[in-house]
This record gives C-alpha cells, structure tokens and sequence, in this order.
C-alpha cells in the first residue's frame, strides 16, 4: 500500500502507471477472429473482451471474482438545500444496503458480483465548500487511501459506486473546475429538485469555484476543495486497480467525476476503465463525451449505487461467454469464408 503523506506522493503515484498487456489481447483477437460468426459481427462484444485481457493480462480473461465497491460519504454543502433529500437518507441508505433491500444487492446478486459498501465517516460531513475546502489534505488523502486500500488483488474485475446525499453538486463542481461552464453547463436536478432547487444549486456552485479558484489548475485540490470522501475513494480505487491490473465498470456522473481528476492528470489513466452506462444526470453524456468514454448502455437510469455499472456486468458476462464458449470454424467442421475465397483463388 503506498504512503499518502502528501498531494506530492499521490500525485507521483497517479503519473507513474503501468502499461496493459499486448500479448493477452492479442491472444484473444486471435481467437474472436476464428469464431463461427462472421469478422466483427459480434460488435462491441468482441471489443470488451479484448479489453479485459488487456487489462487483467489473462486470454482468455475471467470474470470469477468481482466486486461492486459502494462507497459513502455526506457532504457539507447541503446545508444550502442542494439536494431533494436530508443528509441523513446516506446513512440510512447504508443500513438498507447492509439489509439487501436496494437496488444494487438485486443487481449484484444476478450480476454474481460481490457487494461491499464502505461508509466513510458518516457522522462527521466534509465542510461547506463555499466557505473553505471541503477537505483539508490529510482528510481527502486518507479518504484516497480507503478507497486504493479497498481494492483486492485477487479480483478479476471492480465496479464502483457511491451513496451521499449532496453529491451531483460535489461532482457537477469538480466537473466545471475541470472542463469549465460554471454551474449552468453542469448542475443537473440530482435527486430530484425543483426549478428553483435547481438554479439555488448552480448558484452554490459558481460561489464555491469563486472561492477556489487559486487552486483550479491542480486537479488533485480540486478533488478536495470540491469533492467529497466517497469521490475520494473512488479516486483511490481506481487508480489502484490501474496499479493491480484490474479492469473498471464506472457507475454514473458521480464516480465519473471522481475520477476525472486523474484523466486530468494523465490522459491515458482511465484506459483500464469502462464507463457501464450513461445516466440520465444532464451533464454525464457531457463529462464522458469530454474524457473519451463510450458508454455501455443507456437506459436513462439516475440511481447511483453502482447500479449501471451492476447491469453492464451482464453484458460483459455475455461477451465472454460468447468468446469462451463459441466454437472455432475447425473445431465445427464450419467452412471459413476466408478459407474459402483462398480456396477458390487458388483452384480458379
């Protein structure tokens, strides 16, 4: 586990990746091309699967042990009335998670991935960062800490969540510190608030980058002044998966805009990554258009929990069955068309 005594250290340790793995995805580009199906037929199927090979370094890759990590966390900001839900709903949310009444533990148990949810500091809410950062340095470094320290290495592949009242408005300021726009360009309804909810939480937002704006140029800080623990964690989950050669299902625009930061950075860092779908948050088709990141599905879902994250695992479920259990065109006595226009050149 690296030492995160400072930005310095997380910052060193976010440029310094490792590469994927060319002999694995080559491997299993050789195999999809001997398929029974016609060349690229399958679509993006065919791609994903290359990707996780990529990634994990195994061909073919394997979907064995997954996790969908849910991290929570509660945020100052909504004392200004940002969201459509009191603060408290985190916590309570928490406790229904551990019941398996949400969404996500059905999601996960017919995705067969493990559900962990990791609350960070519930009754101790980040500050308002309108007024200062929501995080000084040793707080959000220990929150990037959980998340990195979450991620095990025997996993295949991880899918990452979040849960916290307040957070489109922490992830919708993190995004326009980043991209630009203001408040207008990235404050969506969240939870659900009204017109009036609605331009308070741009406002709230435009304020916060008015008081912030000495430090927009690093985007770590901005990951501080603006975020929250749970981006935080996912920050730190992601790039430790980038670090143990595991593959990422991102969730919606929350965890998208915790991890913009280190595509900040690097732009290559989320290459391991995977945006599982495109929510119905206004400016998530915005932010995953900016990082490059084509989502898997679109079903207008808003939920967060990892829950579009969750149903993207079927489908990279059905990509890999397809590759490992389809049969090559000699092993079914199936005539290769490539064989045979060879064939044909030859006798003709």
């Amino acid at each position: 586990m690296p030492n995160f005594t400072a930005f310095s250290d997380l910052r060193a340790l976010c440029l310094d990746l490792p590469s994927g793995h060319p002999a694995a995805s080559a491997a299993v580009s050789q195999r999809e091309a001997m398929l029974t199906k016609p060349p690229r037929s399958l679509g993006r199927l065919e791609e994903l699967v290359v990707w996780l090979a990529h990634w994990q370094g195994f061909a073919p890759p394997r979907l064995h042990q997954v996790e969908i990590l849910v991290f929570a966390g509660n945020h100052g900001v909504t004392k200004h009335g940002v969201s459509a839900y009191p603060a408290e709903v985190t916590a309570q949310m928490v406790a229904n998670f551990a019941a398996g009444g949400a969404a996500i533990n059905q999601l996960a148990r017919t995705a067969g991935a493990t559900l962990r949810v990791i609350p960070l500091s519930l009754d101790s809410p980040t500050a308002d960062f309108t007024e200062r950062p929501a995080m000084a340095e040793p707080e959000f470094l220990g929150a990037v800490a959980a998340g990195y320290q979450a991620v095990s290495s025997q996993c295949d592949l991880i899918c990452v969540g979040e849960m916290g009242i307040g957070n489109t408005t922490a992830a919708s300021a993190i995004a326009a510190a980043l991209f630009g726009g203001g408040g207008a360009r990235w404050a969506g309804r969240g939870t659900g608030v009204d017109d009036e909810g609605l331009t308070g939480k741009r406002a709230v937002i435009d304020r916060a980058l008015a008081v912030h704006a000495g430090l927009l140029h690093d985007p770590l800080k901005v990951a501080a002044a603006l975020g929250g623990r749970e981006l935080a964690a996912i920050l730190g989950a992601v790039l430790a998966a980038r670090h143990k050669s595991i593959p990422v299902l991102l969730d919606g625009f929350v965890c998208t805009a915790a991890v913009a930061p280190l595509a900040r950075l690097r732009a290559d860092t989320l290459a391991h990554a995977m945006a599982g779908h495109v929510s119905a948050e206004a400016a998530h088709r915005t932010l995953l258009e900016e990082l490059e990141l084509k989502p898997l599905v679109d079903l207008d879902m808003r939920l967060g929990e990892a829950s579009g994250a969750a149903v993207a695992l079927l489908i990279l479920r059905a990509a890999l069955a397809c590759h490992t259990g389809m049969a090559t065109f000699a092993e079914a006595g199936v005539s290769d068309k490539a064989t045979d226009d060879a064939s044909a050149k030859a006798t003709g």
